[in-house]
């Protein structure tokens, strides 16, 4: 079942950066592709639970701040240690403006 969550405005995400989001005490992460995609991750970094929306976004790369673990952030896939366990995605469409997720 499809439940579309309001996460922000589309224009609250520059290119090439990450957005934090919390809802129902679970902590999203949202980024913007340099080619105007957007995408939501869990926001914590399977390795050691730090927000990911404190790290840095390189293309299609999030980078986490502690000890720079790397994840695809349109796949969830661990590119780099010391994480080795993939971040789960959520499906994310624009409506009016809007980022919505689908956090079902």
């Amino acid at each position: 079942m499809t439940t579309w969550t309001d996460a922000c405005n589309a224009t609250d995400i520059e290119a090439e950066d990450v957005l934090r989001f919390d809802k129902d005490g679970k902590t999203f992460a949202l980024y913007r592709s340099p080619d105007n995609k957007y995408f939501a991750t869990d926001g914590l970094c399977t390795h050691e639970s730090i927000h990911l929306a404190d790290g840095l976004v390189m293309g299609y790369i999030i980078e986490c701040p502690m000890h720079n673990g790397r994840f695809d952030y349109r796949t969830g896939e661990a590119k780099g240690a010391p994480v080795c366990v993939n971040l789960k995605t959520y499906p994310v469409k624009i409506e009016a403006g809007r980022v919505l997720v689908d956090l079902g």
